[in-house]
């Protein structure tokens, strides 16, 4: 008898396995957060969201729940979500201080029925950091936000800089000799940029499996936001500053040595 053989996953499918399998050794090894979150996401995201007392905010793409945690520290009412079951598990561990302040939901964030269904208007401000490019679409929960957010609710995203780190860019260095000695210039070589398109990495060294990236140009991305009705009337790109320690990091990582090169961009989006 002939069995025919399983159907390939989507790529949306096989992004959340990906997640539920990484989301261990993410837990473990993100912890609270990072260089990336503590030096160049969070202080532009609390700038951008200016989280007041009593705010209720929408979590999306929550992972282990580190921003729920912050944006409840603050002050705010959380709801948070992942679409990973295992990650929102890591989530609730780490969060047991947490439970009148925070929420946790295994929620799709490309399905636009789910997330209205939280209910009319309820929130002040929604957050997204370092998950827009883990997602197969965006324009389902930006039509949702526009359903979700009170009038002139704010959406705030944090993204890998679509310019300068995606997955169609390497880094460089160059060394030359002159008459003030040797000098050595970094650089950022790019080799895609326009086209929206996907490809495998991982986003921490050694994690146990690669997942995809869904890259958009920085024009996509925003005109998803647009076209649901929101404007940008904020946005910060965000380098590491030439105080930062390049001895701490891997060759040729994101550094000091990329001080006028931002790897992270976060912008703020409103309901117009």
């Amino acid at each position: 008898m002939h069995q025919s053989s399983p159907q390939p996953l989507t790529a949306h499918e096989e992004t959340r396995s990906a997640w539920n399998t990484n989301a261990a050794f993410w837990d473990e090894r993100m912890g609270e957060g990072n260089d990336f979150v503590n030096v160049l996401i969070w202080p532009a995201v609390q700038r951008l969201l200016d989280i007041q007392p009593g705010a209720r905010v929408l979590d999306i793409a929550c992972g282990n729940g580190l921003t729920a945690r912050r944006l409840a520290d603050l002050g705010a009412t959380v709801v948070a979500s992942d679409f990973a079951e295992t990650m929102i598990d890591h989530a609730r561990q780490r969060s047991a201080g947490y439970s009148a302040r925070i929420t946790y939901q295994v929620l799709d964030a490309t399905d636009e029925a789910a997330l209205t269904a939280l209910g009319g208007k309820p929130f002040d401000a929604a957050l997204c950091s370092m998950a827009l490019f883990d997602m197969a679409e965006i324009d389902p929960l930006f039509r949702a936000l526009a359903q979700l957010l009170r009038p002139g609710g704010s959406f705030v995203f944090s993204l890998m800089h679509p310019c300068f780190n995606n997955p169609f860019t390497t880094h460089s260095a160059e060394t030359s000799n002159g008459k003030g000695g040797s000098t050595t210039r970094y650089a950022v070589k790019v080799y895609g940029y326009m086209t929206a398109a996907t490809a495998h990495g991982t986003a921490l060294r050694n994690q146990p499996q690669p997942h995809i990236y869904f890259h958009r140009a920085l024009s996509t991305l925003l005109e998803s936001g647009f076209c649901a009705g929101f404007v940008v009337d904020g946005l910060e790109e965000r380098a590491f500053p030439p105080s930062d320690d390049p001895a701490a990091n891997q060759p040729l990582s994101w550094s000091s040595a990329y001080s006028e090169i931002p790897p992270v961009m976060v912008v703020r989006m409103r309901l117009s």
